[in-house]
């Protein structure tokens, strides 16, 4: 029941945000997204033996997340700044232990993996407006979902046994089937410039990477031997637990609307 209960209220506050935000609460909303992965993000360097910090480690993320989100920053400064200031802050912090260079990683990853993810969904929602977001939220929903119950269904063989043994390749062939489907018709009305063929391609990559990125969270989460991101959301896990598919599918599908 907790687990319902929390999942309707998320998905409420997520919908809300998406459609009735105004452009500066939503990137407010986007940056607090982006610091809570990034604490989540500490807490697996740390139970992997890795020193990093969370603001060294957060102030790097939001200067990309501002770059990529709101026009007219270049990305390069941000990027530039990140890795010296985190360079310096790695070295000034270092006392002869053998982690150095995977602790300097770790401390920009969240700048990569947090910050232009995030950032290019706030860009997608200035691009095309709340309905191109959401078209791509809801295909990751409809193909998680459908990846679950076909997995349940007629699911047999694994899909990544080594990261996440009870992912199916049967399951995903469900995602794959109905998240394109999801995407090929909703995206008629909400994407009517972009031809039935872009539209069934982006939809396949849009599946694909989120299970992608799916699986990238959980090898992150078993190689530091935790279950779950965080225990923030009641029966769900943590931030990265919920966003994990979006931050692989977000660049690429605002790639495709900014360029193609």
């Amino acid at each position: 029941m907790t687990r319902v209960v929390s999942g309707a209220l998320l998905i409420a506050f997520a919908v809300g945000v998406v459609w009735f935000a105004s452009s500066v609460i939503f990137l407010i909303v986007a940056a607090a997204l982006v610091g809570l992965g990034v604490n989540e993000l500490v807490v697996l360097a740390r139970a992997s033996q890795l020193n990093v910090a969370f603001w060294p480690a957060l102030v790097p993320a939001l200067l990309v997340l501002g770059s990529v989100g709101a026009p007219g920053r270049p990305l390069e400064v941000a990027l530039m700044a990140a890795l010296i200031g985190l360079g310096l802050l790695t070295l000034a912090a270092w006392r002869g232990e053998p982690h150095a260079l995977a602790s300097a990683a770790a401390a920009l990853f969240p700048a990569l993996y947090l910050g232009l993810p995030v950032g290019a969904l706030v860009a997608v929602r200035d691009l095309r407006g709340p309905r191109g977001l959401f078209l791509l939220m809801l295909t990751i929903i409809v193909s998680d979902s459908m990846q679950y119950y076909t997995g349940r269904l007629v699911g047999r063989r694994p899909l990544a046994p080594a990261v996440s043994p009870k992912k199916t390749i049967e399951g995903a062939l469900g995602g794959f089937l109905f998240g394109t489907a999801l995407f090929a018709s909703v995206g008629a009305w909400w994407l009517p410039e972009m031809a039935l063929p872009l539209r069934i391609g982006l939809g396949l990559a849009i599946v694909a990477l989120g299970i992608a990125g799916d699986l990238f969270e959980s090898m992150l989460k078993r190689s530091a031997n935790v279950k779950d991101s965080s225990s923030l959301i009641p029966g769900h896990g943590g931030i990265l637990d919920r966003i994990d598919a979006l931050l692989f599918a977000a660049p690429v599908y605002y790639i495709v609307l900014r360029y193609v």
